[in-house]
């Protein structure tokens, strides 16, 4: 997975033409961590400090299967970093470390862990299902104004919902999965841009046919530069 994160930033989710720039700007925001003050860079052998957190919450694709609860620490240092630690209990994992500059990569890891999740599920391609969410991003995107509550304050926000596959080709062969849904909330007013971030496919006719959530939400947010 960090190696197609790393490809994410070089090259494929890296140009939008004009039509498509108002979603583009929306989901790959630049300056996303330009206002959050960064942490030295951790001692070796020491555990850097997070910057934000936010709760991951996965429901079961499957019956009988169990979701996954855990959070995501994105971690800021002063050498234009940006680490995303996954942690699960007390256990934690690094998932990746970018270049700040690039901006907030929770995005990236959010799209490619649901097209693996996705994948998985149907047995589709997962190739195709990222060509499929990268047109997406180059065509309009329901944009409308929503609240958010964040601390002690409601900000305003926008969130940007793509479905992928609603005019695809195989459409007809994907059942529930032609449904999926990805809904992103942003706001300048939230820390590090990213307010939540969901994957939904709902569930199907037969009972066995669960839906599918995966859920990605700010809880703590960094302190901002003065």
């Amino acid at each position: 997975m960090r190696v197609f994160l790393l490809l994410l930033v070089m090259l494929g989710w890296s140009a939008a033409p004009l039509s498509a720039a108002e979603t583009y700007d929306l989901l790959f925001r630049k300056a996303a961590l330009s206002s959050l003050s960064a942490s030295p860079p951790p001692a070796q052998g020491e555990k850097g400090m997070d910057t934000l957190v936010y709760d991951r919450i996965v429901s079961p694709l499957k019956t009988g299967e169990s979701g996954d609860n855990d959070t995501i620490g994105l971690q800021v240092t002063s050498d234009d970093k940006a680490a995303l630690i996954l942690h699960r209990g007390p256990q934690m994992r690094l998932i990746g470390s970018f270049p700040a500059s690039v901006g907030n990569p929770l995005i990236m890891y959010f799209l490619e862990s649901a097209v693996s999740d996705i994948a998985k599920q149907s047995g589709g391609s997962p190739f195709y299902m990222r060509n499929r969410i990268k047109e997406a991003l180059l065509k309009d995107a329901e944009i409308v104004p929503v609240s958010v509550r964040v601390g002690n304050r409601d900000v305003a926000a926008s969130q940007v919902t793509l479905r992928p596959f609603a005019k695809d080709k195989a459409r007809g062969q994907m059942g529930r999965f032609a449904e999926l849904a990805l809904a992103v909330t942003v706001s300048e007013d939230v820390p590090g841009w990213y307010y939540s971030l969901k994957a939904t496919v709902p569930e199907g006719a037969g009972p066995a046919e669960i839906g599918y959530s995966n859920a990605i939400t700010l809880t703590q947010g960094g302190k901002e530069k003065p």
